[in-house]
């Protein structure tokens, strides 16, 4: 009987985001060493990353997440040194324009308190994003369940009972053309049972 696939998949990547371990299958991390995870939470999407020698830094505005991914970074033998990892608001980073070849924002935008909050947000990615960046994002949108929740642009109460910010598809190519971003992948939604739409959201600064 061959070993089974799982364990070991946990072992070295252990709860990443499935649309983010698609990007590092397409070796767009391989040219992309600095890596900055915003609202890293427990550091779900960096245990890969920092295991295998990745420059990982991130920010939550948890201290208790922040402590967690401290030691995980320890227990890998990397670098944890003060303004690695921080806890600060995605609207309010610490560190200057252009420090990451990537960053990754997966689960987060969506607490957006109205359409003016998400741009900042937004904003502030971008600016953290260094020349030919990649910038990743999975967010809660309306595709494919306009006709339940109604347009996006504004907080509102999904199916399963969640309330989030959400995108539609116009918002998102409107904003990668401001950003003068260009999309990586067309956009990507996945429809849990009509209770909820993630979208991934894949840009590359020229």
């Amino acid at each position: 009987m061959p070993s089974a696939p799982g364990p070991a998949l946990r072992s070295d990547f252990g709860e990443i985001d499935i649309y983010l371990f698609d990007q590092l299958l397409k070796g767009r991390f391989d040219d992309r060493p600095r890596v900055l995870d915003a609202g890293c939470g427990d550091g779900r999407n960096l245990r890969y990353l920092v295991t295998h020698g990745f420059d990982c830094w991130g920010a939550d505005r948890d201290a208790a997440s922040v402590a967690h991914v401290r030691r995980l970074a320890e227990i890998a033998g990397r670098p944890v040194d003060a303004d690695r990892f921080r806890v600060a608001e995605v609207d309010r980073l610490p560190w200057p324009d252009g420090s990451f070849d990537a960053v990754i924002c997966s689960a987060v935008l969506h607490f957006a308190d109205d359409a003016a909050h998400f741009e900042r947000m937004v904003d502030e990615l971008w600016r953290m994003l260094a020349p030919r960046g990649l910038f990743f994002a999975r967010l809660a949108s309306n595709i494919g369940l306009e006709t339940v929740i109604g347009p996006g642009g504004r907080r509102v109460r999904l199916p399963d009972g969640s309330d989030r910010f959400v995108v539609d598809e116009a918002m998102l190519i409107t904003l990668t053309a401001r950003l003068g971003g260009r999309l990586a992948d067309p956009l990507k939604t996945t429809v849990v049972q009509g209770m909820r739409a993630m979208t991934t959201w894949c840009l590359l600064r020229d």
